[in-house]
């Protein structure tokens, strides 16, 4: 049996759900914020730049800041404020975890079966036997590279950018298999986009996968400023791409938080965050821990993060009863220190007292 995670703490009975406002409160006692927003703010510091950051702790949000400019190649660089759209990259692949829960618990998809990929249903085809779950523990076995640098190389930006942009979920699903499904990991933005497309052909491509997110979760939990951006197959680009304002993207861990409950209903099946965050693999690379289309921090806490390149995230930490979104440009030789930031905040407020 696999170890219990720490629990997911209610909303509390005193809080108005952040459905339209966030609650305001403070930091409690004994937790000083300030030199902690003045380090990640900093653009001289080792964290380079930051976008935007909030803090939510026990349904208030307790702290907030922003700073710096979006730059445009056709107009003056934007200020950010509270209310501008910023970009998620790899954090929309956690929204998308939100997204086949629902389907889940509908039964229209099911997780140790193939999801019946198109270009894998030949006779003899090995791909035929990747699940749902092999795509969402990133353990398919397909052959992907996730580059973001070398682009002579990276399955990735040729997918983003260049011969796959059209149909991404195509185009990532037409990779072969070079390791048998469920044996190594491999974190892949293509395989999301499999995941993604699969979604689009049970709903509907375009329209209908819009509404079904519009009308399913963000709205539902407030997130009005959340705009995906779909490819031309209809498929959303759900490796990559939906803007939304720092408080929306809190938003969203917040119902990760509270167990996929938002003002008295449930939206996600019960048990689907724990199926987020239970470490099914860890990160030659890095370290890291990963779930399912979550990372995982490993920590007493039962921390768990949605990740974004340049150092985009939303931490969701059960035991500390916070969410912390932070967006801004990290170069990734600094990611390490932005890890140490989060594990900072959370140990602040594991800590606190009242």
């Amino acid at each position: 049996m696999p170890e219990p995670l720490p629990p997911l703490p209610p909303h509390p009975d005193d809080v108005p759900w952040p459905t339209d406002e966030w609650p305001v409160g403070n930091p409690p006692t004994g937790v000083d914020l300030e030199p902690l927003l003045d380090e990640v703010m900093a653009d001289d510091g080792p964290l380079s730049r930051t976008y935007a950051v909030v803090v939510v702790h026990r349904g208030r949000l307790v702290a907030e800041r922003y700073g710096g400019a979006l730059p445009h190649f056709d107009r003056p660089d934007e200020p950010v404020e509270r209310a501008t759209p910023l970009l998620s990259w790899s954090m929309a692949k956690s929204i998308l975890h939100a997204v086949v829960g629902m389907l889940v618990a509908e039964g229209r998809l099911h997780l140790d079966e193939p999801p019946g990929v198109p270009q894998w249903q030949e006779p003899g085809d090995p791909r035929g036997a990747i699940t749902l779950e092999h795509l969402l523990a990133m353990r398919d076995g397909l052959d992907f590279v996730e580059d973001y640098v070398d682009a002579g190389r990276s399955d990735v930006i040729e997918m983003l950018f260049g011969s796959g942009q059209a149909d991404t979920a195509a185009f990532a699903a037409g990779r072969s298999l070079v390791a048998e499904p469920g044996e190594r990991f491999n974190y892949s933005s293509g395989t999301t986009n499999i995941v993604s497309g699969v979604v689009a052909r049970l709903l509907g491509p375009g329209g209908p996968y819009e509404a079904f997110l519009r009308e399913r979760l963000f709205d539902p939990t407030g997130m009005r400023s959340a705009r995906p951006r779909l490819d031309d197959a209809g498929t959303w680009i759900a490796s990559s791409y939906v803007y939304a304002t720092a408080r929306d993207f809190a938003r969203f861990g917040y119902l990760y938080l509270r167990d996929g409950v938002w003002a008295g209903k449930r939206l996600l099946p019960e048990g689907w965050v724990d199926h987020a965050r239970r470490i099914r693999s860890t990160d030659a690379t890095t370290g890291n821990h990963y779930g399912a289309h979550w990372w995982v921090v490993g920590d007493e806490h039962g921390s768990f993060w949605a990740n974004g390149y340049e150092g985009q995230s939303v931490l969701v930490s059960p035991g500390a009863d916070l969410v912390v979104a932070r967006l801004g440009k990290t170069p990734a030789e600094r990611y390490p220190q932005l890890k140490r930031w989060r594990a900072d905040v959370v140990d602040a407020f594991a800590s606190a007292r009242g």
